[in-house]
C-alpha cells in the first residue's frame, strides 16, 4: 500500500497553510482603498477578462473557479511554460511526463492521467485560441506573446465538451491591434553544472492598411543541457526549440472581424533523464481473502541505483526527439441586431513526433524504445450568443471533431545479451485510430432579479472510435512498422458513445463586490482504445474498448473584492463513476504492461481559497490553499496485484491527488532614481506527496518550489532587465515513477524509471519594447 513519507513538520502544514492565507487577509483589509499604480504589482491585482463562458467577462464575474493570467500578469511572473504553473494554483499540477518534451500530465482536483499513449484522452482540456488539442503530445510549449492564460477548475463539459472531467486551460495568443507593436527579448540560465540554455524571442505587428492588421511572432530556444549523464560525463538534456507564428485581423466594419493565425513549431534534442532509483513496496499475492498482507522491500536498480532525492542518472542510450507540429485556426465573429453574435472557430492541426527513450534507465542496454507518431485533427464551432430582454444571455453551437491517429511503437530487449548490443529480443505494436466527434450544446443566465441569476446548460455528444491495434506480444522478432504500413493488425474494432451533459446553478449577487454561486454539472471523459497494447489476452486486459467516465460535480463557491485586493473560494464534491486508469505493471517479458481499463467509482471531495492583497501601492500578497480528500467507492480491478479484489484496494490512494497544495507570493515595486523603478518578487509553492501508479508503488514526491527574481524597469516602457531564479531549493521532480520488474528476460534489473525534470537554475533577460 501506499506510504506517504513522513517530515517534521508535516502536520504543521496545513495549519501553516491556513494562518499564512488568514494573515494575509487581515493585512490587505486593514488597507484603504486608493488606485494603484500601473507598475509590475498592480498588473498582478488587475481583473484578467476571461473566456469561460465563451464570452468576454471579468474573472471575478464568473461563477466557476478560475485562475487567470492577463499578457502583463504572464510577463511579471515571468511565465515560461505551462510548467512555470505546475505548482501554485490550488488543488492544480500540471506536470510534463517527462518521457518526451512537451507531453502534458495534466491533473486538476484530483483527476488527472498517467500516459503517453496518444489515444488516452485527457481529463483536462488544453485550447489554444478555442481549438481542443486533441493529443497531450506537443501541449507544453512556450507562453512569449500570449494575452492570457486560464485554467478552469472542475467539469466544464457544456461549453467545452468532454475530456474536461477535470477542467480546461485556455490560452489565448495577442492579436495584431491597429497600433505599431514591438517586442525583442532575449535570455539566459543555467543551473550548477550543466551547460547554457539561451532564449530570443520577438514579435512586430500593426496595422497594414485601415481594414487589415497583421503580426509576426518568432521563438528560438537552445538548451545545452542541466543534466550530467554520469555514463559519459557529459552535459545532458539538449534541446533546441523553434517557433513562427504569423496571424491576421480583418475587420471591414464595425459588425464583422475575422483572425487568422498560423503557427508552426519544431522541438528537437536528447531523451529523458531517466532515473533508477529504488521502487516501492513490493505486495506478495494472496490466496485467500483472510490472509494478511505481505510487503517486501522494494527494488533497487541494476546494476546503479541512485537516491530518490537526487538529479544523478546513468544511461547508456542519450535516445531523441524530434517533433514538428503544424497548427492553423480561421475564427470570424459577426454582431447579429443590436445583441447577438455569431462566432466561428475552426481548427487544424498537423503533428509529427518521433523519439527514443531509455525506459530500463541504466548504463546498458535493456529496454530502449522508438516510437512514432502522427496525428492530424480539424475541428469546427458554430455559436450564437445573444441577450433576450434584460434577463437572459443566451449560447447555443454545434461542434464537430475529427482526429486521425497513427502510432508505432518498438521495444528492442536484452541488448546486454548480445555481443554487439544489438537486441536480442525486439517487440513491434501500435495502431491506426480515428475518432469524430459531434455535439450541439446550449447555456443559458437568466436574471431571476437584480441579486439572482439561474444557470442552466445541456450538451448531447455522440462520438465514434475506430481502432486497427497491432499488439506488441504478437510481433516478437518480428519487425513492422505501423506508420509505415508494415504490420498486420490483430484488432479491429468500432465503439460508438452518447451521452447527456447537464447543468445548473444558481449565482447571488450579494453587492457589487461580493458573489456566491452554486452548480451541480456532469461531465463525461471518452471512452475508447489502448493503442500500446502488451497483453496476449485480447479479451481480459486487452485493447478495449473502455468505457466513458462519468463525474458529477456538486460546488459551492464564493467570489469578493475589498478595499485593493480579492478573496475567492470553493467547496466541492466529485462522484466519479467508471473511473478510467492505465495501471502500469512491471512484467518480466514486455518490461512494462499497460492495461487501460474503469477500474473503480471514487468520490472526491475538496476546498480551495486564493487571494490577491495590496498591502500598499507597491507591496502585494498572492497566497493560495487546496486541499482534497479522494477515496475509492466500490473497486472492480484487483488494483493492488494480490490476485483478490476487496478492501485492500479501496483502501489505496488514488494517483495524481495530492491531499494538501498552497502558496505564497510577493512582489513589491521600489523607485530607483527619475527614471527606472525595481520589482522584487519571490514565491513558495507546495504540493503533497501523491501517488503515481494504481497500486501505490509507485509516486511522485512533496513538491516545494521557491523562486525568485528582481527586474528594472525603465518608467518610459520601453526596457525590462532582469534576474532570476527558479526552484532555488533545487527540489528533485519526476515526470513519472514506473516500477521496473526484478529481472527482464532472466537479466536483473529493478529499479524505476523516472524522467527528471529540472533543479536549481538561474538566469538574466532583457526585454525591449518599441
Amino acid at each position: 500500500m501506499f506510504r506517504k513519507q513522513t517530515h517534521p513538520n508535516t502536520a504543521l502544514r496545513p495549519l501553516t497553510a491556513a494562518l499564512l492565507l488568514a494573515s494575509a487577509t487581515l493585512v490587505a483589509t486593514s488597507v484603504q482603498a486608493q488606485e494603484p499604480v500601473k507598475r509590475a504589482t498592480s498588473a498582478l491585482l488587475e481583473e484578467v477578462v476571461v473566456t469561460a463562458r465563451k464570452r468576454e467577462e471579468g474573472a471575478q464575474e464568473v461563477p466557476l473557479a478560475v485562475s487567470a493570467y492577463n499578457s502583463d500578469q504572464i510577463e511579471a511572473l515571468k511565465v515560461r511554460d505551462l510548467t512555470s504553473l505546475a505548482v501554485g494554483m490550488p488543488n492544480v499540477a500540471l506536470d510534463e511526463v517527462g518521457t518526451t518534451k512537451g507531453t502534458a500530465n495534466f491533473s486538476i482536483r484530483g483527476l488527472g492521467i498517467n500516459s503517453s499513449i496518444p489515444s488516452i484522452d485527457p481529463t483536462v482540456g488544453v485550447f489554444v485560441d478555442g481549438v481542443y488539442l486533441g493529443v497531450n503530445n506537443g501541449i507544453i510549449f512556450d507562453t512569449f506573446d500570449l494575452a492570457s492564460i486560464e485554467v478552469l477548475r472542475g467539469p466544464q463539459g457544456i461549453l467545452f465538451g468532454r475530456n474536461v472531467t477535470g477542467g480546461a486551460i485556455l490560452m489565448n495568443s495577442k492579436r495584431p491591434t491597429d497600433e505599431f507593436e514591438a517586442t525583442v527579448r532575449v535570455a539566459v540560465d543555467a543551473g550548477k553544472d550543466g551547460g547554457y540554455n539561451s532564449y530570443v524571442m520577438g514579435s512586430v505587428g500593426g496595422p497594414l492598411n485601415d481594414n487589415i492588421a497583421a503580426k509576426v511572432t518568432a521563438y528560438y530556444n537552445e538548451d545545452q543541457g542541466w543534466f550530467t549523464n554520469e555514463f559519459t560525463g557529459n552535459d545532458f538534456g539538449e534541446l533546441e526549440q523553434k517557433m513562427i507564428r504569423p496571424s491576421f485581423v480583418w475587420t471591414p466594419n464595425d459588425r464583422f472581424d475575422m483572425y487568422v493565425k498560423y503557427e508552426y513549431t519544431k522541438i528537437s534534442g536528447q531523451g529523458p533523464a531517466a532515473q533508477s532509483h529504488t521502487g516501492g513496496p513490493v505486495l506478495q499475492p494472496r490466496t485467500d481473502p483472510s490472509d494478511p498482507l505481505v510487503y517486501v522491500p522494494g527494488l533497487d536498480g541494476t546494476p546503479v541505483n541512485f537516491d530518490r532525492d537526487s538529479h544523478d542518472f546513468s544511461i547508456d542510450e542519450e535516445g531523441y526527439q524530434d517533433t514538428k507540429t503544424h497548427l492553423a485556426s480561421f475564427e470570424f465573429n459577426y454582431q447579429v441586431g443590436d445583441n447577438g453574435t455569431i462566432t466561428n472557430i475552426f481548427g487544424w492541426r498537423d503533428s509529427e513526433a518521433d523519439s527514443l527513450s531509455d525506459i530500463d534507465a541504466q548504463p546498458l542496454s535493456l529496454f530502449h524504445a522508438p516510437a512514432n507518431l502522427r496525428a492530424e485533427q480539424w475541428s469546427n464551432e458554430l455559436r450564437y450568443n445573444t441577450l433576450i430582454g434584460n434577463n437572459l444571455n443566451l449560447t447555443t453551437g454545434v461542434y464537430y471533431f475529427k482526429n486521425e491517429i497513427e502510432y508505432h511503437e518498438r521495444r528492442n530487449l536484452l541488448g546486454a545479451l548480445t555481443p554487439d548490443g544489438s537486441p536480442a529480443l525486439t517487440q513491434d505494436g501500435g495502431g491506426e485510430y480515428n475518432v469524430e466527434t459531434a455535439a450541439i450544446f446550449i447555456a443559458g443566465d437568466y436574471d431571476v432579479s437584480d441579486s439572482l441569476t439561474l444557470t442552466a446548460g445541456l450538451r448531447y455528444t455522440e462520438e465514434k472510435k475506430d481502432a486497427k491495434i497491432a499488439s506488441l506480444i504478437a510481433n516478437v522478432n518480428s519487425p513492422c512498422n505501423v506508420v509505415e504500413g508494415t504490420c498486420d493488425f490483430d484488432f479491429e474494432d468500432d465503439e460508438e458513445w452518447e451521452s447527456w451533459s447537464p447543468k445548473i446553478g444558481l449565482t447571488w449577487n450579494i453587492n457589487d463586490d461580493a458573489r456566491m454561486y452554486g452548480h451541480w454539472t456532469r461531465g463525461f471523459r471518452s471512452g475508447g482504445y489502448n493503442l500500446r497494447n502488451t497483453s496476449g489476452d485480447l479479451v481480459n486486459n486487452g485493447p478495449g474498448p473502455f468505457d466513458e467516465e462519468q463525474v458529477d460535480n456538486y460546488e459551492i463557491g464564493f467570489k469578493s473584492e475589498f478595499g485593493r485586493g480579492r478573496l475567492n473560494g470553493a467547496v466541492f464534491y466529485n462522484q466519479i463513476a467508471d473511473m478510467q486508469r492505465e495501471v502500469n505493471l512491471a512484467d518480466p517479458v514486455s518490461g512494462i504492461v499497460q492495461i487501460i481499463k474503469n477500474t473503480a467509482d471514487a468520490d472526491i471531495w475538496g476546498a480551495e481559497i486564493d487571494g490577491t492583497f495590496a498591502v500598499t501601492d507597491s507591496f502585494l500578497i498572492l497566497a493560495s490553499v487546496g486541499y482534497l480528500k479522494p477515496e475509492y467507492t466500490d473497486v472492480a480491478f484487483d488494483l493492488n496485484g494480490d490476485t483478490i479484489v476487496d478492501s485492500n484496494d479501496e483502501d489505496l490512494d488514488i494517483p495524481r491527488a495530492a491531499e494538501w497544495t498552497y502558496s505564497l507570493g510577493l512582489s513589491w515595486d521600489l523607485d530607483v532614481g527619475n527614471n527606472w523603478y525595481m520589482n522584487t518578487r519571490a514565491s513558495y509553492a507546495y504540493r503533497d506527496e501523491s501517488a503515481y501508479t494504481d497500486n501505490n508503488r509507485g509516486y511522485i514526491t512533496e513538491q516545494e518550489i521557491v523562486d525568485a527574481g528582481i527586474d528594472f524597469y525603465s518608467n518610459d516602457g520601453h526596457w525590462v532587465v532582469g534576474i532570476y531564479g527558479k526552484n532555488l531549493t533545487d527540489e528533485v521532480k519526476h515526470g513519472g515513477d514506473t516500477q521496473l520488474p526484478e529481472d527482464l528476460g532472466g537479466y536483473p534489473l529493478g529499479g524505476t524509471f523516472s524522467p527528471l525534470a529540472k533543479g536549481r537554475h538561474y538566469g538574466a533577460e532583457v526585454t525591449y519594447n518599441f
